[in-house]
């Protein structure tokens, strides 16, 4: 057997067709240089990095890497830049792989892209010293022992308001609309300042107001600031106490029609459990919830699309089926539509069902319709979810701390002495630093 010694790192590539062989845990695979050579900075492109991985006894690069990934890797060279992830390979897994043969960004940018990944934005801290550490106290929990008793203040001050929404529409404590009683809104004073439930909601209020005003006084961007959907929900939260308030005074003063006064109460009331949302801030698991939904949108758009096209289908053949029964309860198609919807999605509550044959073989079809449309896009959300919930695994593994200690200022320099160290219990303000946040270290 003649062995081929590995190229000199020093001789430039030219596109010839020489052939390489390239064994990837086992199975072998056969290409040439000209193909690997049109992506030079990659690892398998760069005969300076993947010399390293030459086996002169069997005259072959090794890789002890994920076999089925290297079929879309090889294609990338293959097709002049396109990546195509098998169907087998988890996406979390195939991201891996991409940065281990060093594929170009733009490349694997557009790759997400595709998959409906959500990028990973930088982000950025506030340049003032003082400033800084109250962001950092009130935006990361994990950055130091004050930041995460404000983060479980928070908590417990949400999960009590939404207690006291939910414990405030019980009938021993609801009370009947003073105009319903009085017959004209001077009859009684609409705001029962010595309500409990209106002192904890205040309270709660006072709370998420303050939390709120330090986030936007200390963030280092304040458009930045209301792109972020965390904060429209905090403002979501916020304004219907006020406006609830507002409304209740003028009703008081007789500037507003109380008809239309209760009926925008109502709604305005019933915003307030969106303050539930808060907990995402706070929660891991919601927050790759929401990743794994907005990754998801094409799959959920596809999903609802289908469900629309069986509905109509099928609430429209299950009319004509029954349409003869006296007995029918599908008096027309828009009345069909819940049952279509309920049996699709295997609900079934039977308020609504067919009497008829031709009306149970539709109902039939119409459930197994619905079986197969949900479970098309599933496995893809389930992907999604798989790949942010290692992604986030990953990321704590990847924390580190640095100590920040704050002295008296510099007249020279406006800024603190900071040393990286190990964690140990210290005193000093532990800052959150992580491989996306590499500003955190600049103090």
């Amino acid at each position: 057997m003649t062995v081929v010694s590995v190229e000199s790192p020093e001789d430039p590539e030219v596109e010839s067709s020489e052939r390489i062989y390239i064994n990837i845990s086992g199975l072998r695979f056969e290409t040439q240089l000209k193909t690997l050579s049109r992506f030079p900075r990659t690892l398998l492109g760069d005969p300076r990095k993947r010399v390293r991985f030459f086996d002169p006894l069997r005259n072959e690069y090794f890789f002890d890497r994920n076999r089925p990934s290297f079929d879309a890797i090889l294609y990338y060279y293959q097709s002049g830049g396109r990546l195509r992830r098998p169907g087998s390979v988890p996406v979390d897994i195939f991201l891996e792989e991409l940065r281990f043969y060093e594929l170009d960004e733009e490349a694997v940018d557009l790759y997400r892209d595709d998959e409906g990944l959500v990028r990973e934005e930088e982000r950025t801290l506030p340049s003032h010293v003082y400033q800084r550490q109250l962001w950092l106290l009130f935006e990361y929990p994990e950055s130091s022992g004050p930041a995460r008793s404000i983060a479980i203040v928070s908590v417990m001050v949400i999960l009590i308001s939404i207690i006291i929404f939910c414990l405030e529409t019980l009938p021993e404590f609801r009370e009947v609309p003073y105009a319903q009683v009085n017959g004209s809104a001077h009859g009684k004073d609409p705001i029962a300042f010595t309500d409990p439930f209106f002192m904890v909601e205040t309270l709660c209020i006072i709370w998420f107001s303050f939390e709120f005003t330090m986030r936007f006084l200390t963030c280092p961007s304040k458009a930045a600031f209301f792109k972020n959907v965390m904060n429209l929900i905090d403002v979501v939260a916020i304004a219907p106490y006020f406006i609830t308030l507002g409304l209740d005074l003028a009703e008081h003063q007789g500037s507003s029609q109380q008809a239309a006064s209760l009926a925008i109460l109502r709604v305005i009331r019933l915003v307030r459990v969106f303050r539930i949302f808060k907990l995402s801030r706070h929660s891991k698991g919601l927050q790759i919830l929401g990743q794994t939904l907005h990754a998801s949108l094409r799959e959920l758009g596809l999903l609802i699309f289908f469900l629309l096209i069986g509905v109509v289908l099928f609430s429209s053949s299950v009319y004509f089926a029954e349409v003869e029964d006296p007995e029918s309860k599908f008096s027309s198609i828009p009345d069909a539509f819940w049952w279509a919807v309920v049996t699709m999605t295997t609900v079934g509550y039977g308020d609504m069902v067919p009497t008829t044959i031709g009306g149970k073989f539709v109902g039939s079809l119409c459930a197994i319709a619905g079986v197969l449309t949900i479970a098309l896009p599933v496995p893809v959300i389930v992907s999604n979810f798989n790949y942010f919930y290692h992604r986030e695994n990953e990321d704590e593994e990847n924390i580190q701390y640095v100590h920040v200690t704050c002295g008296q200022p510099d007249p020279e320099k406006d800024s603190c002495r900071s040393q990286t160290d190990s964690y140990q219990g210290s005193d000093d303000l532990e800052v959150l630093t992580h491989a996306k946040v590499e500003r955190l270290t600049e103090v």
